[in-house]
C-alpha cells in the first residue's frame, strides 16, 4: 500500500476551466529472511584445484534469497491538462541487514526517471530504468513469483531485472484491446560514436481472457560496460560479469564470468500463461547470444582467449495456485544449457523451485521459498560446472540446495 505524503495545490487552467493536481507518493518494501544453504564456496581453488566450501547460514539475507529486495522510493504526478501528466520516479535499494545502499551504492540505483504520460498514447520517460523485456515478459515468468532464488544462472538474460539501463529513452503504449508494445534505447555516451555502449530493447504483450503472451528482443553493445557496468563502483576495465576467484576467495557467476569480452549480447524471450480457475500455468523461453569475443582482451576479461560466439538458453515451466485469498503456492522447473566455446561442450543447469506465501494483511506477507540446482559440463571459466542459486555464493560441488523463510512489509 502506498501512502501519499504530499498533495500540492489545485491550479485553475484558464483556457479550459479544468483543474490540475500534483502529488508525490512515498512507498517501499522491507524484506528480511533467514536462508539456509547446504554448500557455498570458501575459495575457488583447493586440493586438486577444485573449489572448497561447506554449509552456510545467512541471517536476514534480504538481497540474495528473499522474494524481493528491500527498497524505498517516490513517485510524482502533475496533471498538465487535457489528459497529459508529468511524472517521475526515484527508487533506492538497501540492505536490511545494515542499511547500506545496493546497486553499488547508487542513491537511486533502482530507478531515476522523468517523463510524460497520456492515456490516449502511452508513456515516454527518460533516465535510469528497466528495459522493455522486463516490462513485458518478466511479469509472466515464475521468477517474479518465486523470488531471487529462482533467477536463471547469474541472471544471464536479465529477466529478473538485476541490471538497469542508464541514459535511456523509453516508450510504453497504452493498451489496445489487450495489446501493448514499447521499446527502450540507451545512448552510449561515447564522443564520436553514437553506437558504442548502446543498449536497446523492444517488446509487446497481449492479454485476452485467461490467456497472456509476451515477447521481447534485447541488445547490448559491449555488455560488460553498457549492461553489467552501470552500477556505482563498476569499471570498464574490470570484469563486471564475475570472477574466477582465488585460493582465498570464491568464484563469482562462473556460468558467465568468462564471457565478459563479448562485443555484444542479444536476448530473445517469450512467456505464456493460462489461467484455470485459481491456478496459473506458465511456460517461458529465453535465448542469449554472447557474440564476437575479443581474443586480445587480456586475462581480466578473457582469461581463456575465447574467440567466436556462444549462447545460453533456458526453458521454464511453472504453476502458481491461489488456494485462498491469503494463501498461495507455486512450483517451477528451469533447464538451462549452452556456453560452448572452443569446443568446451558448455554447461547444463537443472533447477527445481518451490514457493509459498501467506498474507497477514494487505501490506505484510510471510513467505517460504526453496530451490535446488544441479550443474554438469564445463562452465564459462573452463572448469567443471558448479551450482549457483540466485545471487548466492556458488557451491563447491555440482549441487546446491537453499531454503529461505521471511517476512515482507510494504508501505
Amino acid at each position: 500500500m502506498k501512502k501519499t505524503i504530499f498533495a500540492a495545490a489545485t491550479l485553475a487552467v484558464a483556457t479550459s476551466g479544468a483543474s490540475a493536481q500534483s502529488s508525490v507518493t512515498l512507498y517501499g518494501i522491507v524484506t528480511g529472511d533467514i536462508a539456509v544453504v547446504n554448500n557455498a564456496q570458501s575459495s575457488a581453488t583447493g586440493n586438486g584445484g577444485r573449489p572448497t566450501g561447506g554449509r552456510q547460514v545467512a541471517i536476514l539475507d534480504s538481497g540474495s534469497s528473499g522474494v524481493t529486495s528491500s527498497r524505498w522510493g517516490m513517485t510524482g504526478n502533475e496533471d498538465l491538462g487535457g489528459g497529459l501528466s508529468a511524472i517521475f520516479q526515484i527508487e533506492s535499494g538497501f540492505n536490511v541487514n545494515n542499511g547500506a545502499a545496493t546497486q553499488g551504492g547508487d542513491i537511486f540505483g533502482r530507478y531515476a526517471f522523468v517523463g510524460l504520460n497520456d492515456p490516449r498514447f502511452g508513456t515516454l520517460t527518460l533516465g535510469r530504468q528497466l528495459d522493455a523485456q522486463i516490462t513485458f515478459v518478466s511479469p509472466l515468468t515464475y521468477e517474479w513469483f518465486g523470488g531471487n532464488l529462482t533467477t536463471h544462472p547469474a541472471d544471464y538474460d536479465n529477466i529478473n531485472g538485476t541490471w538497469r539501463a542508464n541514459n535511456s529513452i523509453k516508450y510504453v503504449s497504452r493498451k489496445y484491446n489487450g495489446f501493448q508494445f514499447g521499446g527502450l534505447y540507451s545512448l552510449g555516451g561515447v564522443a564520436g560514436d553514437v553506437t558504442q555502449n548502446q543498449l536497446w530493447s523492444v517488446g509487446a504483450s497481449y492479454t485476452g481472457g485467461a490467456f497472456a503472451i509476451a515477447a521481447s528482443i534485447f541488445n547490448a553493445r559491449d555488455p560488460n560496460v553498457s549492461l553489467r557496468g552501470v552500477n556505482g563502483g563498476a569499471s570498464a576495465s574490470a570484469n563486471n560479469f564475475g570472477s574466477a576467484g582465488s585460493a582465498t576467495t570464491p568464484e563469482s557467476n562462473p556460468s558467465i564470468a568468462g564471457f565478459a569480452s563479448a562485443t555484444s549480447q542479444q536476448t530473445a524471450a517469450v512467456a505464456v500463461t493460462y489461467t484455470v480457475g485459481s491456478a496459473i500455468l506458465g511456460v517461458a523461453y529465453t535465448n542469449t547470444q554472447y557474440r564476437d569475443f575479443n581474443a586480445g582482451a587480456g586475462s581480466t576479461l578473457n582469461r581463456l582467449s575465447y574467440s567466436g560466439s556462444t549462447n545460453l538458453s533456458t526453458f521454464s515451466a511453472s504453476v502458481r495456485y491461489q488456494a485462498t485469498p491469503a494463501l498461495r503456492f507455486g512450483a517451477g522447473i528451469d533447464y538451462t544449457a549452452g556456453g560452448n566455446v572452443n569446443d568446451s561442450g558448455g554447461a547444463k543447469y537443472t533447477q527445481f523451485n518451490l514457493a509459498s506465501g501467506y498474507s497477514l494483511s494487505k501490506r505484510t506477507d510471510l513467505y517460504v521459498t526453496a530451490a535446488f540446482q544441479h550443474a554438469s559440463g564445463v562452465d564459462s571459466l573452463g572448469h567443471r560446472a558448479v551450482a549457483q542459486l540466485g545471487y548466492l555464493t556458488p557451491s563447491s560441488t555440482d549441487r546446491q540446495l537453499a531454503l529461505s523463510a521471511g517476512i515482507q512489509h510494504k508501505f
